[in-house]
């Protein structure tokens, strides 16, 4: 299989470079995930990280991906039909 070394921006991994397993397709994944383990032995959480384009050249050729924390880490990445139901949202109100 074939890796490509990513970067990744913000929260605990920020500055780190790390080698990134390619789909199919040749890109990375559209998020990466990192369990923590937890010091006190309960559940570990979970680092979300999304793809991102790193930037683009003069003439518009993307130059690759990185990746960018995510702090709400959101649950899923699954295609939004027409026809389905619209996510569910926490009641805010106290």
């Amino acid at each position: 299989m074939k890796s490509e070394d990513t970067p990744f921006e913000g929260g605990p991994m920020d500055g780190r470079v790390l080698p990134v397993l390619l789909g199919p397709t040749g890109h990375p994944p559209k998020t990466y995930r990192i369990p923590v383990p937890d010091a006190a032995g309960g559940p570990p959480t979970v680092l979300v990280y999304r793809r991102v384009p790193r930037g683009h050249s003069r003439l518009g050729i993307q130059k690759g991906w990185k990746y960018a924390y995510d702090p709400e880490g959101k649950a899923s990445d699954r295609p939004r039909w027409p026809w389905s139901r619209p996510g569910r949202q926490a009641d805010t109100d106290g």
